[in-house]
Parts: structure tokens; sequence; C-alpha cells
């Protein structure tokens, strides 16, 4: 495991449901002194309602400071001009953030980091933070997000690939497409916190008031309900099994209008991420209904692990990194796929497959992802450091 480092990591922000990053920072934190950073949004605000709570938001968390909020792992919220792909503005963007970070470095005893950055936007930092390493960790496609200035953040993700120490990536299509800029590119899939869902079996596990009472058998699904689920998908599998309860927990970043009104349809909002088995053991199948485009054939679902640590069916798209656990979870395509594969699963229900889901997902867990990408980075360090230079 990587020990006594300092590292400065830029991800989401801090505080929602728990994503890879956080998993994986966490863990480091154990041994190590992580700065995490705030998102530096990818994506231009507008005049709506949402940016400018968010806006709003952003700015109280910079006036409270940098914050140490678990042992070793420290937080903090950068204040930038929130117009990415502008060149003069990424320019004095990475400036105002690396005298910022030096000075947060300085006051938490970070000393030579290592730049760990998600987003892949992060390049103008490079050789700014004294870095003995440069970290590029790819988990999604982001140039294929909606609203961000797409030919821009491919640049800079280009330039930040050739200039990476490191590059991680969380599936294989993202590995191969990443290693012809960067030959020290490594694919690492995401893990899972077995002992966190596996509580979806105990009798102890508190089902939540608002799904309690709901008919099963329910089929459901957890995670952001964004622009890539397939929400036409669900309703026709709705509409055509209205004996079914379908039950939707997260946060919605993209319009619900197309299954709202369906009396077996329960949109139920986000939940704490420590209610999530209790959710799970009143679910009789987990759902992973994503669109298959640009953006869903490079990912890596984090509840495809979570549903079967928690003991759960699984029905899913036929996306790459999913169809590796064929024979764990069924596979189906469209309605008539889903419908025909949800009733399938609902008919093979038993506590013996449940606990074998369980099992499955032991070596899966988080703290040996985690000594995975250790033993990586630890290599890289161990060789001639390397140089880094302003853009």
């Amino acid at each position: 495991m990587l020990e006594g480092a300092s590292i400065v990591c830029f991800a989401n922000d801090w505080g929602g449901d728990p994503t890879s990053k956080t998993h994986i920072m966490r863990i480091l934190a154990r041994r190590n002194r992580v700065l995490w950073v705030n998102s530096v949004g990818m994506r231009r605000p507008t005049a709506s309602r949402r940016d400018l709570r968010r806006i709003g938001a952003k700015l109280r968390r910079t006036l409270e400071g940098c914050v140490e909020v678990e042992p070793n792992l420290f937080v903090a919220n950068p204040l930038v001009l929130p117009l990415p792909g502008w060149p003069a503005v990424n320019r004095l963007n990475a400036r105002i953030l690396s005298v910022w970070l030096r000075h947060l470095c300085r006051r938490h005893g970070l000393e030579r980091p290592i730049l760990w950055t998600y987003p892949p936007h992060m390049s103008r930092l490079i050789g700014r933070l004294d870095e003995r390493l440069v970290v590029y960790h790819c988990v999604d496609q982001y140039s294929e997000f909606a609203g961000v200035a797409r030919e821009a953040l491919i640049d800079m993700e280009h330039d930040l690939l050739r200039r990476s120490d490191v590059v991680l990536t969380s599936s294989q299509q993202l590995c191969d497409e990443r290693r012809r800029l960067n030959p020290n590119t490594h694919f690492v899939p995401h893990g899972v916190d077995v002992a966190h869902f596996s509580r979806a079996l105990e009798r102890t596990t508190e089902v939540p008031a608002d799904v309690r009472d709901v008919a099963s058998p329910v089929v459901g699904f957890f995670g952001a309900l964004a622009e890539w689920v397939d929400l036409p998908l669900i309703r026709a599998v709705a509409t055509a099994r209205p004996d079914w309860s379908i039950v939707l927990v997260g946060k919605a970043t993209t319009d619900l209008a197309v299954v709202r009104g369906l009396p077996n349809v329960h949109v139920l909002g986000q939940k704490p991420y420590a209610t999530l088995p209790g959710y799970c053991r009143a679910f009789d199948v987990g759902i992973i209904p994503f669109l298959r485009n640009e953006l869903t054939v490079r990912a890596n679902p984090l509840k495809l692990r979570e549903y079967l640590a928690a003991g759960l069916p699984v029905v899913a798209t036929p996306l790459p990194e999913v169809a590796r656990y064929d024979g764990l979870i069924r596979l189906a395509d469209g309605c008539d796929g889903f419908v025909a594969a949800i009733a399938a699963t609902l008919g093979e229900r038993s506590e013996a497959l449940a606990h074998h889901r369980v099992e499955a997902m032991r070596s899966e867990a988080w703290d040996a992802r985690v000594e995975t990408i250790s033993d990586i980075v630890a290599r890289r360090l161990a060789t001639a450091a390397p140089q880094h230079t302003a853009a």
C-alpha cells in the first residue's frame, strides 16, 4: 500500500453519494495525507435556477475554508472563473489555483504532492505544485457529457494524457484508447463496499418507510437519474407489467416526466448512502437500464457490484463492462428483453443464490482495488523522479 505520500486530488464535490473517487481516497488517507479539491466545473453555468443555486453553494463552501473531514483527508473548495475551454480563462484559473494550493499544502503539511486528477482539464496545473508525480484517473468519457465544451475538453484531455506519469482507467475501452497517447496506462475496474451492501441480507436491516408498503415484486434502481438512464424503457416495462412496482432511488439531473404519473412507478429521490442496503432489502431485482451510446459503452457502473454485494439478482443493458458479469446477472435489450429477463429472475430467487452473489464480490472489495492502484503508483515513484514543467 502507498504510504507516507501527499496527494492533491481533483474530483467531484465531497459529501454526495460516495463515488469510486471517494472510496479510493478514503482508503489512501489511512496512510497518506490527502487534499481533496471539490469540483472545478467542466460545464459553463447557465442562468437556470439549479446552476445559480450551485454557484451560491460553492461560494458558501469556499468561505468555510479547508476542512479536515476525516483523519488525513482535507476538503477544499476552489474559487475559479466557470468558463472552461477559454484559453485565457484556463491560464488565469491555473495561476489562481496553483497559488491557493501551494498555500494549502504548506498549511496542512503536504510536501511534494502527487497531483491526482479525475477531471481531464487540469493539465495546466502540472509543474506548478512541485509535484512528485501526475496521475490521471479516467473513469468516464467526459467529452460525451451533456453541456460540456466537447472539442476543448478533448484537447485538454489529450494534453493531460501526454504529460501524466500514470494513467488509470475504470474500463478496458477507456484504457485501450488512452494507451495510444500514454503507454503507462492501466485498467483497474471499480470495487465495491461488500460489508456495507451485504447488510441487505441481514434480518436486522430496516426497510425504509417509503418503500416498506410498496407492492411486490419490486423492481429497483438506485443511482443518478441522469441522461444516460433509459427512461422510456422504464416506462415501457412499467406499462407492460402493471403488477410490478418500479422503484427509482436517486438524484435526478434530467427530466423525469416520462415516468411520472404511472401508478406503479415510485420516484423516491436521493437517499443517504447509509440507507441503501435497506432499499436493496426491499428490492426483488436490481436493474441497470442504460442507453447504449458513446458515454455508456465506456462506463463501468458502480451499482452493478453494489447490487450483487447486496445479494440482488440483476438485469442490465449489455454494456461491455457489465457483460463481464454474464452468468452472475442477466443481460437484456429493449422492453421485451427486460420484461422476460426480470420475470425469469423473479422465478429463480433463493437465499443460496443471494449469498453466492455476495461471495463473488468479496475479491472485488475496494481495499483490493486500492492495493492494485498503490502498486502501480509506487512502482512509478520508484523510478527516476519525473520533471514537470508548467505549460
